[in-house]
């Protein structure tokens, strides 16, 4: 699945996805797939994950960042 990340708190462990169908999604530390960090600014992250649920609370797991390339930048006249 895809979606965007909502927050995430390092400190506290946790944080929340929103799909691209709209569902909110908890997240926890041992959910993200090895290598995948969030720091303070993740709102708006695009991610991949798997759902499931945990005790009936909706959770996403397997979350990796989706790799975007650079923009090209624009080359100055002269």
């Amino acid at each position: 699945m895809n979606g965007k990340m909502l927050w995430f708190n390092a400190d506290k462990g946790h944080g929340f996805i929103r799909t691209e169908e709209g569902e909110r999604l908890r997240l926890d530390n041992e959910d993200l797939s090895p290598g995948h960090e969030f720091g303070r600014r993740c709102a708006g992250t695009a991610v991949t994950f798997d759902r499931v649920e945990r005790a009936g609370i909706p959770c996403a797991v397997g979350v990796a960042v989706v790799e975007t390339p650079e923009p090209r930048r624009a080359r100055r006249r002269r």
